[in-house]
């Protein structure tokens, strides 16, 4: 990162979703408050203090879950963190995203800063090199339970500060081992004092930041879906009647009144909306009759996500936490991510009805019954197969999607000699939402590249500023489909233009409420 790459200072417990909005999208710098680092300091020292006067507290000089009844000499501290954090690193599959790497260090920051965890500044200061020097853990997506923290993933972050592991550096896809990394940081291998191997690797960082990357996809994808059924709209010369604010006001549902309200902001000045305004049709397909009630309960989960998952983000979800103004330390279950397993859970329905209400308008789009344009989209229909198989693909995704939306939350496995005898399943509820968001994007696509191809036929008409903007945008790299041609760099294209949060529409610039 260079001189001018702007820097977020972080409050611990007081961090807000639009700045982990922007560590994830990348080419940010982090620093803590001044107050943060006393917290930190003071929380440290009441650690000191519990060794010096030799007082059995666990996690500080006791073994771990089964095993936190047997005391560990002091000659041993240093050995006991180094093999914890040795022993759990047994992560599996592919490396997580970087942008994902990026939450899970500044998560960790702020779970650290607040205090309560027992570790020195130094080793948390260790934390904000590597990330403002995309120097990124090579973390593998499996080996997690969500409960009694997400060990094995945060074990192979941590594995690093001992100058261990593998890490990504910027610009680059080699690997550099975990000793380089610390030598280009400038940063020397960590000896772990007590308390920190098991601070580093308690928490819910894992869990939450591939939430909050679910819900940064899912945001985009609302609005992307909200653009693609305007268009489908147009192309089918239906009624904007269903979205009159009177109708959303009489039901009083939150998400369905914005997302009406968003709707009508895309409609506005619409040469095709104009020109049948006194049009037999009464009454559309439920696709494009109630986008508002069913797009708005997605926003509505989508807003009480976001809350949740903001609280996560800054939470010290570690244990036991230590309390420096009384010197308590005290065994708790904040490392439990239910809270983080549930959200994950509704923003996995609300990807999944994303996509399966944007798959029907496009099956509308194609039946030239409902539609009243060509089948299936194209010209000389039978020797040309148009967007026939785009909605196979469109199908084969919808359904999958629903295979993944069912809810990790319900599921538990007992870890630990039954010590951990029901876990959240967190990490699996949060990183499917990565592959169910790539699945929606395509759908989403493909629906509006086949609204696209609908709206030529009503040429000269011309549909609202805002659609014919997003339009142009989709031109630029799709072009009309006058006979059957290799579509699947097409598809990529409208994916790619799907999970784009820069859209030409007014959309992203009047987000809704709860995601700012």
């Amino acid at each position: 990162m260079n001189s001018k790459t702007p820097t977020i200072t972080l409050d611990p417990g007081h961090v807000k979703l639009a700045d982990l909005r922007r560590i994830y999208a990348g080419k940010v710098k982090l620093q803590l408050t001044a107050e943060a680092h006393a917290a930190m300091q003071a929380s440290a020292s009441a650690v000191d203090e519990i060794v010096k006067n030799a007082r059995v507290t666990y996690g500080i000089n006791t073994g771990f879950g089964k095993l936190a009844s047997t005391a560990i000499p002091p000659d041993r501290l240093e050995e006991l963190q180094r093999n914890l954090v040795l022993s759990h690193s047994a992560g599996t599959g592919p490396y997580l995203p970087d942008n994902v790497v990026r939450l899970i260090l500044a998560t960790k920051v702020i779970s650290l800063a607040r205090g309560y965890s027992g570790v020195r500044p130094a080793l948390v200061e260790a934390l904000l090199t590597l990330f403002n020097q995309e120097l990124l853990p090579r973390i593998p997506a499996k080996g997690s339970v969500g409960a009694s923290g997400d060990l094995a993933p945060l074990a192979h972050m941590s594995c690093v500060l001992l100058g261990l592991g593998s890490v990504k550096t910027p610009g680059e896809t080699d690997e550099i081992d975990g000793a380089e990394a610390l030598r280009i940081a400038g940063i020397q291998p960590f000896r772990l004092g007590p308390k920190e191997g098991l601070a580093l690797l308690n928490g819910t960082q894992a869990s939450t930041s591939l939430a909050l990357a679910g819900l940064f996809e899912t945001e985009t994808l609302l609005l992307s879906g909200l653009t693609a059924g305007a268009l489908s709209l147009e192309a089918i010369q239906g009624s904007v009647k269903p979205y009159d604010a009177r109708i959303q006001i009489a039901r009083g549902q939150a998400g369905q009144i914005e997302v009406a309200a968003m709707l009508r902001t895309l409609l506005r000045g619409s040469g095709i909306v104009a020109s049948h305004q006194n049009g037999t049709r009464v009454q559309d397909p439920y696709s494009i009759r109630c986008v508002p009630q069913v797009m708005g309960a997605c926003l509505d989960n989508l807003n009480h996500a976001a809350r949740i998952l903001t609280i996560e983000a800054n939470a010290a979800s570690d244990n036991p936490l230590v309390f420096s103004d009384s010197g308590d330390v005290i065994s708790g279950g904040n490392f439990h991510a239910e809270p983080v397993a549930f959200a994950a859970d509704i923003l996995a329905l609300a990807l999944a009805e994303i996509g399966a209400i944007s798959e029907r308008r496009l099956a509308l789009l194609l039946d030239t019954h409902l539609s009243l344009l060509p089948p299936f989209l194209v010209g000389d229909s039978g020797v040309n197969s148009g967007f026939m198989i785009p909605q196979v693909t469109a199908a084969a995704l919808a359904s999958e999607n629903k295979s993944l939306a069912h809810p990790a939350s319900v599921d538990s496995l007992p870890t630990s000699a039954n010590q951990e005898d029901h876990v959240s399943m967190a990490t699996f509820a949060a990183r499917r939402l990565l592959d169910m968001a790539s699945n929606t994007a395509t759908i989403v696509g493909i629906e509006a590249m086949a609204a696209a191809q609908g709206i030529e036929f009503l040429r000269p008409l011309t549909s609202s500023p805002a659609l014919e903007g997003e339009l142009a945008v989709i031109r630029e790299h799709v072009a009309f489909l006058e006979r059957d041609r290799y579509l699947a760099d097409d598809i990529e294209c409208m994916r790619k233009w799907a999970s784009q949060a820069n859209r030409v529409s007014p959309l992203p610039n009047v987000l809704p409420s709860g995601m700012k």
